[in-house]
């Protein structure tokens, strides 16, 4: 899901990073032991290629996701840290395999391309059929007449792009005339293909959808979609399918291209799938959750943030694997520099954000306990650069606390703060963040440079390793530490005093989730 950061009223704006910290606003030993460990013994390296090359993906209720949560576990419990799975519900449970999706006809070539996530698998059995194309119909009934030609074929269900070059290439080279004429080529193509779903009656989404189990139930044995990024070349968006029987797959812009024409032209290609997948059932969903109890005043709380599920076209470095990094060395940090603190400090690492807050929802439900005592929030969920600014919104006391907390911290790592606090929760974007904001409590969303997240990790098969930037992920996990150090130690509690009219409603999450 992709994440706004909350911007309104309080704003902490970003000033050039240097290498090594020269100044202290406090002589606070803590503040500069977190310095010292944080930016000169990091282990975010390390606990980076665990999670994102060993662990991988972490696609809710897979295998992998499962595993990812017991790596969690294992960590926190080597630094002395407690930390356990909360099962919250269930979702549909799905093992990827390995995808091979060929061309076999006109001529021979391999297809970039790979199943989308709970796909069914091809059962052990290469899988080879013509291509047929979505057509443009007039509307459902003549679409309803025209099923019987999916029998038995494989269906492109989405637009062939006229051209998979990036649009820098067409800034830079082409004549206005020609640029201009391939704008309004890739806008009519948009517009077209558009047409020709919503005649059928039924939805792609981000996907599949409703139309690839209605083609499905009309006997196709496959559905072929594309959703190169605009911005981006060589990138594919891997979403899901609710196919139970026909496999759903997504292929580059240029295979897809090439698979569309030969269609188009009627030269009958024919594409071969051998597809290796297992559909699960219901399977359990979890929460991690680790704690440091604090010395003075256990029942209120301080917490970090961070949505440890992904999408598994990749091994979702940038979304979230940064930002459950910066927690996991946040914590690591405070336990060898700050093991007794004043408050309790928690993080959560939620399930099934990329299914509509889940696994946060439910956890707010399942411990009123800890929503009553949260002194403070801390969430991240946009990618690997540096912390620029913090949102907040809804409780007028909020902004004060910040702003001295930011006070504390060395102005090397970029903060400064401005402003007054102010705006609605329904401002605090679309991560986890919102259902804490939403619901009453002091909830700040961390917003880092982008690195062309948008258009070039976020939910693609390049969301990978080499993406990390080290040396801005080391300042978040840095900057993150002092402040839940500087929370923990604050005197008093943020006020839940609300901005009259400022409170919508919260995101509703079912309990239990089961497939569509």
């Amino acid at each position: 899901m992709r994440k706004h950061a909350l911007l309104a009223g309080l704003v902490l704006l970003a000033s050039p990073l240097t290498t090594q910290a020269q100044t202290f606003p406090t002589d606070d030993a803590v503040i500069k032991r977190i310095w010292a460990i944080g930016m000169d013994s990091s282990h975010l390296p390390k606990l980076a290629q665990a999670l994102l090359d060993s662990v991988g993906p972490r696609l809710t209720a897979s295998p992998g996701m499962k595993r990812a949560n017991d790596w969690l576990v294992h960590t926190y419990g080597q630094w002395g840290v407690q930390a356990k799975n909360e099962q919250y519900g269930t979702w549909r449970g799905w093992r990827r395999g390995t995808s091979h999706i060929d061309l076999m006809s006109p001529r021979v070539r391999s297809l970039e391309g790979m199943m989308l996530a709970w796909s069914p698998g091809t059962g052990g059995k290469d899988v080879t059929a013509g291509l047929v194309i979505l057509p443009l119909l007039k509307d459902s009934t003549e679409f309803a007449r025209w099923l019987p030609a999916v029998k038995g074929k494989h269906v492109l269900i989405s637009a062939a792009q006229p051209t998979c070059r990036p649009p820098e290439d067409w800034t830079q080279f082409a004549t206005p005339e020609s640029k201009a004429a391939m704008d309004s080529l890739k806008s009519r193509t948009g517009r077209e293909w558009n047409a020709r779903v919503a005649a059928t009656g039924y939805t792609v989404s981000l996907g599949t959808g409703a139309l690839g189990k209605r083609l499905e139930a009309a006997g196709a044995v496959g559905v072929i979609t594309s959703r190169p990024k605009a911005g981006a070349w060589g990138t594919i968006e891997i979403f899901e399918t609710y196919n139970t029987t026909a496999p759903g797959v997504a292929v580059s812009c240029e295979d897809y291209g090439l698979l569309y024409r030969l269609a188009e032209n009627n030269q009958n290609p024919q594409v071969r799938m051998n597809l290796d997948a297992s559909l699960l059932g219901e399977q359990p969903t979890y929460n991690t959750i680790a704690t440091i109890r604090g010395s003075e005043k256990p029942n209120e709380i301080v917490m970090l943030s961070a949505h440890f599920d992904s999408w598994d076209g990749s091994s979702g470095a940038t979304d979230n694997g940064t930002g459950t990094l910066v927690m996991m060395e946040a914590i690591r940090i405070l336990k060898k520099v700050y093991p007794n603190p004043k408050r309790t400090i928690m993080v959560g690492h939620w399930a099934s954000e990329e299914q509509g807050l889940n696994g946060s929802t439910a956890w707010t439900e399942d411990h009123p306990e800890v929503m009553a005592g949260l002194q403070a929030l801390f969430n991240q969920d946009n990618g690997t650069g540096r912390i620029q600014n913090v949102g907040v919104a809804g409780l007028p006391d909020a902004g004060p606390h910040l702003a001295s907390w930011v006070a504390k911290l060395p102005p090397e790592l970029g903060l400064r703060f401005s402003g007054t606090v102010g705006g609605a929760p329904r401002g605090a974007g679309g991560t986890d963040g919102a259902v804490f904001t939403c619901k009453g409590t002091p909830s700040f969303g961390l917003s880092s440079l982008g690195w062309n997240y948008g258009n070039y990790t976020w939910h693609t098969q390049r969301d990978t390793y080499d993406k990390v930037v080290f040396d801005d992920v080391k300042k978040n996990a840095t900057m993150v530490a002092m402040l839940v150090y500087a929370a923990s130690e604050d005197p008093t509690f943020i006020s839940r005093t609300k901005i009259e009219g400022e409170w919508g409603a919260c995101p509703v999450a079912p309990r239990v989730t089961r497939a569509r």
